[in-house]
């Protein structure tokens, strides 16, 4: 808790911000090298070793409609769906909302902190300072490997694009699979017409343009406090059109979920982004990008690295499947580097730079 007070004091923010960026790349490290150890497989067995989906019997959900949709929420809206228990870790303070706010040690800082921000919600709301956007998609789809093919329209005999994905390649104990996320969309010869979703939306550059309003009044407290909140509205954006999302595909209608199920994510369907652990890749964001005309439509623009502006923004891929989940990809041996350089036409070491961090070899030996 003490972080916040040396951000807030001018001769203790600079340190008090490396230490925090320092902190968090021990702990990446810690995790790296956790998981280095263990055995890889090929990427031929990992295939062998797929999600086992019997796609002649399963349901498949058709979308309501097919391709792009706009929409703008209001703040008001979003609040309900606010998961705190983030915001309060902006903050180094580790508890889960809204306990943390009786908590024996953290309980007084955190309650001021958690007022602070309703008034900052409430002053956001009545002035409607926030204008959040979102565009939707869906699209005719199948798999082909670890490829997602994406259709111009129902016929299925025209690609629009590609996704890539990639495969976990450590052994697995328990006869569990390893997974792509292709493996939850029907396969191309499977005979089954599937779908995919995707989205982009933003709480808006207002965001940050009132964050810099507070900065020009040297109040670098409200000014980091509105960046979080910002993104805490970007997330239950996300998980409020998820919501609509699943009652578009039909799927959903049938849900009577409360806060902490949505946040637990108790309901059917994922809703995994590129740069992410299912697809540690950012460089399919241009993809879904282009595929959405999400800077158009939602005023979302990439950076080189590949990094969203405004940054309160979230994007995404939907996939409907019950069997359907989260999981990190881990480590990846050469042999599916050197694959996924082909689907996608890039050079080995380009790949190698952007999945640095999931090279399960070092990428400066050839041998």
């Amino acid at each position: 808790a003490g972080v916040i007070r040396k951000l807030l004091n001018p001769d203790q923010k600079v340190q008090a911000a490396e230490d925090l960026l320092q902190e968090h790349e021990r702990r990446r490290k810690a995790y790296q090298d956790r998981n280095s150890e263990r055995k890889l497989l090929s990427i031929q067995d990992a295939r062998e070793n797929h999600t086992p989906i019997d796609w002649k019997n399963c349901q498949i959900s058709k979308p309501a409609f097919l391709g792009l949709r706009e929409y703008e929420v209001e703040v008001e809206t979003l609040i309900e769906y606010i998961d705190w228990t983030p915001f309060f870790y902006t903050w180094e303070m580790k508890g889960r909302y809204p306990k943390i706010l009786t908590d024996p040690k953290l309980g007084t800082e955190a309650s001021k902190l958690f007022e602070d921000a309703q008034s900052l919600l409430t002053d956001i709301v009545e002035n409607r300072r926030f204008q959040p956007k979102a565009v939707i998609g869906f699209f005719p789809a199948n798999s082909e490997g670890e490829d997602i093919l994406i259709y111009t329209d129902e016929s299925r005999a025209e690609l629009q694009t590609t996704f890539h994905t990639l495969r976990q390649q450590t052994a697995k104990a328990d006869d569990k699979p390893n997974q792509a996320l292709s493996d939850f969309i029907a396969p191309k010869d499977s005979g089954r017409a599937d779908y995919l979703g995707g989205f982009a939306l933003t709480t808006g550059p207002e965001v940050e343009e009132l964050a810099r309003s507070f900065e020009k009044q040297l109040d670098d407290y409200n000014a980091i406090l509105v960046k979080a909140i910002g993104d805490r509205l970007a997330e239950a954006l996300a998980e409020y059109m998820h919501q609509q999302v699943r009652n578009e595909w039909g799927y959903g209608r049938a849900e009577n979920l409360k806060l902490e199920d949505l946040v637990s994510e108790k309901y059917r369907g994922i809703r995994p982004a590129p740069g992410y652990p299912a697809q540690p890749d950012h460089t399919e964001k241009p993809i879904l990008f282009e595929l959405l005309d999400a800077e158009k439509r939602s005023g979302i623009k990439l950076t080189e690295s590949n990094s969203m502006y405004p940054a309160s923004s979230v994007s995404g891929m939907y996939y409907a499947h019950p069997e359907s989940r989260y999981f990190a990809v881990g480590k990846i041996d050469r042999d599916q580097v050197e694959d996924y350089a082909s689907r996608k036409k890039m050079s080995v070491s380009e790949v190698e730079r952007w999945l640095a961090p999931v090279l399960g070899y070092d990428s400066r030996s050839k041998f």
